[in-house]
């Protein structure tokens, strides 16, 4: 019998909130990645308080006025002025607003189609597998950006026509992903106890596979709302996407693309603040990715 004071001497094992909040703070891209990311939503959350004019307003006496580090620069608008008047800084933290929105709404959409196409792929297998993989393939031969231009032509280009799009056409990498997570998941014991107390086809797949699959698809959510919120610069930029005079960023570097070679500030403060919010949800992305794997790994 081993004695007390050996008993005692064994440590307690670490709670499991307490390791993964060591790994949190151990892993400097994801601390960064949330940080910016709280930040960006922070201001979008809080931008009619944050703005410090009406990012609508426009008055031409005061076109083009350089950034508050140029010579000619004021505090009182200190990203300077677009070609209408209308104070940057306003629309840069209202654009915020269209970025988060455009990118949580499209990856929402885009996990609801992929995620049921994928589990379903992967836990009936057989032909229901087989029709699915086809559509996927068939999703996947075609380029994103050339049918996203397309339809925006066609339909028209605004803010609830690029989420729709968006959503209806970034599906792929949650079916793949939640595809092949399912295949390795139907023939596990747990799968199989559920079957054989008569649990139901939806219950195991809401309550058995679905929660032991969402690691990966917060992950591919991530990507996936990078991905959309890049697509949506890329469109606004062709004037495809969000129309005038909504803010978004893509827009104002399409607006200032005039004058970039005399006030390369208009296309540099949007450009920044896009790789920013994306580097942002990428990092994050990888900080989970590393987080969820086993101890060792990532």
């Amino acid at each position: 019998m081993p004695s007390a004071a050996a008993l005692q001497a064994v440590p307690a094992p670490t709670p499991m909130w307490r390791r993964k909040l060591h790994r949190f703070l151990g892993h400097h891209g994801l601390t960064l990645g949330v940080v910016v990311l709280v930040l960006i939503m922070l201001t979008a959350l809080f931008a009619p308080w944050l703005a410090p004019h009406d990012p609508y307003s426009q008055d031409v006496t005061q076109r083009l006025i350089p950034p508050v580090w140029h010579a000619n620069g004021s505090w009182l608008h200190a990203l300077g002025t677009d070609k209408l008047g209308r104070d940057y800084l306003s629309r840069l933290i209202f654009g915020a607003r269209v970025s988060l929105l455009i990118g949580f709404s499209a990856a929402l959409i885009s996990g609801v189609i992929g995620t049921t196409l994928g589990v379903l792929a992967g836990y009936f297998g057989g032909r229901v597998d087989a029709v699915i993989s086809y559509i996927i393939t068939t999703r996947l031969a075609m380029p994103v950006v050339l049918v996203a231009l397309a339809m925006a032509s066609l339909v028209g280009g605004s803010l609830k026509v690029v989420i729709v799009l968006l959503g209806l056409l970034l599906w792929d990498r949650f079916a793949v992903v939640t595809r092949s997570a399912t295949q390795q998941l139907r023939d596990a014991e747990f799968i199989a106890s559920a079957q054989v107390l008569g649990a139901s086809t939806p219950y195991i797949l809401l309550r058995e596979i679905l929660p032991n699959i969402m690691s990966a698809l917060i992950v591919v959510a991530t990507l996936e709302m990078a991905h959309a919120i890049l697509l949506e610069a890329t469109l606004s930029f062709l004037g495809l996407g969000v129309q005038p005079p909504t803010p978004s960023w893509g827009l104002m570097v399409a607006e200032g693309k005039a004058y970039m070679f005399f006030q390369p500030w208009v296309i540099l403060i949007p450009g920044i603040a896009l790789i920013l919010l994306v580097l942002a949800i990428n990092l994050v992305g990888d900080g989970l990715r590393d987080m969820n794997a086993p101890d060792g790994r990532n």
